[in-house]
């Protein structure tokens, strides 16, 4: 095993103090975002390990954050939590990680229960079946970053990306491509279905700026952004008496269903029904055909997250909550037009 590096060297890589050094891996707030970068860039060039133990026992930490999603089957969180473990890495912290299978009960326990902050320091949560109410009623003192839908209304931050606008790009390019009976798989019209609601109202003002009628009964409610949902629902949109020509699914898992459908029917995609997905997973990518999708900058969701978790870990006081929006962009692949 080689030799550890010092604080003194990663300063000194960073050209700045060693005390700045130390302000950056122990999260605290009085250093530039610049500076904070650099810093970080030579923490990682060096491959520099705070001394976790020494630091937690003067602190009075565990060292450990939390990272709460839904489901772990998901690529998205999965590839999302690869960003989280990194970021968290670098700046001398471990990451605990639970699934919650959207149960409200135990998604109010991780955030209420006082005794969970003995296992760790902050949480990084994706609520699913908490509404913006429960999660006001979380436990004061415990730093909390939110992923997904649920704004932050100034009681904790929250990181994401701006949902009406992708979904409205995305269904602005399958209006661009010329289809004009546009399906939507995936909405959820129950409170803590903020993430669906949010892609159908892109959906909506799409056809509202682009001046092409909307056909409600092509809007289909899923229980979950899966595979088998997707399958169902597109399913459904065949035995209509006039079936859509392109279908923006809320999830690439949705889209993959949909897409196992329309090839077992016989139909070609993008030439009878054009897809378009949401997410950017590895998966789809490498899908036959590729699919079009919707993708969020992932790694500064991640990064974001770890960063505004670890400065409300260190602040003596409690922080006012923060919206932060990561880029997006749209990815077009042969699932909209071809080869």
């Amino acid at each position: 095993m080689g030799r550890a590096v010092t604080l003194r060297e990663v300063a000194q890589l960073a050209g700045v103090s060693s005390r700045t050094v130390s302000n950056v891996v122990n999260g605290y707030a009085n250093v530039t975002e610049r500076t904070r970068a650099r810093v970080l860039k030579a923490v990682e060039e060096l491959g520099y390990r705070p001394n976790l133990l020494a630091r937690n026992l003067v602190q009075g930490r565990s060292g450990q954050i939390a990272v709460v999603v839904p489901y772990l089957d998901t690529p998205y969180f999965a590839e999302l939590l690869q960003g989280v473990i990194r970021a968290a890495r670098v700046r001398g912290y471990n990451v605990l990680v639970d699934q919650t299978d959207g149960d409200p009960d135990h998604e109010r326990m991780l955030i209420k229960d006082g005794r969970s902050r003995l296992l760790f320091d902050g949480v990084i949560f994706s609520p699913l079946g908490l509404d913006q109410q429960a999660l006001a009623e979380r436990d004061p003192g415990l730093p909390l970053v939110i992923l997904g839908e649920r704004v932050s209304q100034g009681t904790f931050d929250h990181v994401g990306i701006d949902d009406v606008t992708a979904s409205r790009e995305a269904t602005e390019h399958l209006i661009d491509i010329g289809r004009t009976r546009i399906a939507a798989i995936g909405d959820q019209p129950y409170p803590t279905g903020e993430a669906a609601q949010l892609r159908t109202r892109g959906f909506r003002l799409a056809h509202s700026l682009r001046g092409v009628p909307l056909h409600e009964d092509l809007i289909i409610p899923t229980p979950r952004f899966n595979r088998a949902d997707g399958a169902r629902a597109m399913t459904m949109l065949l035995e209509r008496p006039e079936p859509p020509d392109a279908v923006f699914c809320y999830s690439d898992l949705v889209a993959l269903g949909a897409i196992h459908v329309l090839v077992s029917r016989g139909l070609r995609v993008p030439e009878d029904v054009a897809v378009i997905g949401y997410d950017d997973i590895e998966d789809v990518a490498y899908a036959n055909p590729p699919v079009s999708t919707i993708s969020p900058d992932k790694e500064m969701i991640a990064a974001t997250a770890v960063e505004r978790l670890l400065l409300r870990i260190a602040s003596p006081a409690p922080l006012p909550g923060q919206e932060f929006r990561a880029p997006h962009r749209l990815v077009v692949r042969e699932s909209t037009i071809g080869r």
